[in-house]
């Protein structure tokens, strides 16, 4: 795949955004605000399909995405740019939208599957379990407790006297001598 072919579909994909290429398996993903909405392959541009526009590309005659997967061919939910949309950026405008809604719809569904998940672990979580988790855990040794502050603060004296205490010596200071 070459570099310049991936620069283009960025700046064909210009209006619609500031879109960016990533490098993935072999080919590049094109994204929008960090979504991939479409990818680019053997120097060909696929957009992002769903239940919902599928039926554009198919009528518009593009092909869908595929690859070889353990011996066998697997299908994405991309399909082949038109190939007139291919010369101009006003041309692939509409087809962008349509690509980059798909991809929006695709993540609100994995989102929402996401949260109904955590909630299902949540419902299925056994009483005595959650109440194991919702303890406080015990320290395993016992640390010795802290002296409680007095309740009279101490004087401006006292705090003075705990800074400058030294114990006395009994030889006197002055001159040193040798």
């Amino acid at each position: 795949m070459s570099d310049d072919f991936v620069d283009y579909v960025i700046e064909l994909l210009g209006p619609f955004g500031t879109v960016v290429s990533r490098r993935m398996f072999g080919g590049h993903g094109v994204y929008l605000d960090g979504l991939m909405f479409a990818l680019v392959s053997e120097d060909t541009l696929y957009l992002k399909a769903d239940e919902m526009n599928r039926i554009e590309f198919e009528q518009a005659g593009c092909e869908i995405f595929s690859y070889a997967r353990k011996g066998k061919r697997a299908t994405l939910g991309f399909f082949r740019a038109p190939e007139d949309a291919m010369e101009s950026p006003e041309l692939m405008l509409p087809w962008t939208r349509t690509a980059y809604a798909a991809a929006l719809r695709t993540s609100a569904k994995k989102q929402a599957a996401a949260q109904a998940q955590a909630a299902r672990k949540i419902a299925q979580t056994k009483p005595e379990e959650t109440a194991r988790a919702a303890r406080p855990v015990r320290p395993t040794k016992k640390q010795p407790a802290k002296k409680a502050p007095s309740a009279k603060p101490a004087g401006k004296k006292a705090m003075m006297m705990k800074k400058t205490a030294r114990p006395e010596k009994s030889a006197k200071r002055g001159k040193r001598t040798r």
